[in-house]
């Protein structure tokens, strides 16, 4: 059984979410896959860089919410003023890094150098951020097969769904030709809740309540975040390079409440509907094919399996030319959910290299 350092770099909830699941799958981790596990290496902006080779207290990481708190223990760990991520995965001889920062939607950067760092060093990299999936895609898989390391973001599209792991590993050789679906969950509940009497900004509130939204949700009403996704999704599992500025984007900020109402009142409700499609390109033309791809606000008539995704859930649906529909639906997703997409990454990368 081999005992695996892992680096958690960005501390809040989707990094703090996935210790408590290593915790609860750690008899199964050892007992199905015969892997062990012990927490190496922390960092974010708050804490700083931490690490100690012979691994954290799990109860004490999971924690400590500031510096002042991580100092306990400074008898085990060191914090590492310089801040370099090579150096940091090196104190810690990180066998994974867990990359959990903020997205940057114009550039994917910092979390780009950090994958690129840990691949570098050796260390497989598992990612929530969308960023470098959109950014630097082939660059960063291409990086991670030379280096023998697997580089997953099965957590960056509709949490722990196993939607890239589906289209690598279960159905290969299948050709995607479209997608379509409803991807933000900020978006859905505002929506969902507006039909049920509610103002936009009470709609927006009670989103922020549950947690569903940031405090600035203003890169999911403006539609950026289901740019992203649908982006992420073209990029690997259609294999054609789309930058999230490409989608033709409209988010639901203009949509006024009453026609929210109107529009369910008439079997139509309004959802922000992403979709992606293949040109045919010329007869004969052998080249990349382009896409063609959208976010935008739509009335569905209750036929539609997606007039029906109410709350924080979510729904894909595939095009390909094998089969002519597969259709993904996420109930009313929790962070254990997001944070099962990494463990189930880590999984995959370390049996694949055993």
């Amino acid at each position: 059984m081999k005992t695996y350092n892992l680096c958690l770099l960005g501390y809040g909830n989707v990094n703090r979410t996935l210790v408590e699941l290593l915790r609860m799958k750690t008899a199964e981790l050892r007992d199905r896959y015969g892997i062990d596990w012990r927490v190496t290496g922390v960092a974010s902006r708050r804490l700083g860089w931490w690490a100690s080779p012979t691994g954290f207290d799990p109860d004490q990481v999971l924690h400590s919410h500031a510096s002042d708190a991580f100092a306990e223990l400074r008898g085990r760990g060191r914090p590492l003023h310089k801040e370099s991520c090579t150096d940091w995965l090196k104190t810690a001889r990180s066998d994974v890094l867990f990359e959990a920062t903020s997205l940057n939607v114009e550039t994917g950067q910092p979390a780009i150098d950090h994958i690129r760092a840990a691949l570098n060093f050796g260390a497989h990299a598992v990612t929530a951020n969308k960023g470098p999936i959109v950014h630097a895609y082939r660059e960063l898989r291409d990086l991670a097969a030379q280096k023998q390391r697997q580089f997953l973001f099965e957590s960056t599209v509709m949490d722990g769904m196993p939607i890239f792991a589906m289209f690598r590993q279960t159905l290969p050789a299948v050709e995607v030709r479209a997608l379509r679906g409803i991807l933000n969950s900020t978006t859905n509940v505002i929506l969902s809740e507006m039909e049920k009497g509610r103002t936009f900004d009470q709609a927006l509130q009670e989103s922020q309540r549950r947690g569903v939204a940031e405090t600035d949700a203003s890169h999911d009403i403006d539609g950026w975040d289901a740019s992203v996704k649908v982006a992420a999704l073209v990029n690997v599992v259609m294999d054609v390079p789309l930058k999230p500025q490409q989608v033709d984007r409209q988010g639901i900020r203009d949509l006024d409440a009453e026609k929210v109402r109107q529009a369910r009142a008439e079997g139509r409700p309004y959802k922000l509907v992403c979709q992606a499609r293949r040109s045919s390109g010329e007869p004969g033309v052998r080249a990349r094919p382009e896409v063609q791809a959208t976010v935008r606000p739509e009335q569905l008539p209750l036929t539609d399996p997606m007039a029906l995704v109410e709350g924080s859930s979510s729904i894909i649906r595939f095009e390909t030319d094998i089969f002519p529909g597969i259709t993904l639906t996420e109930e009313n997703p929790g962070l254990y959910a997001t944070a099962y997409g990494m463990l189930a990454d880590f999984i995959r990368a370390v049996v694949s290299s055993q």
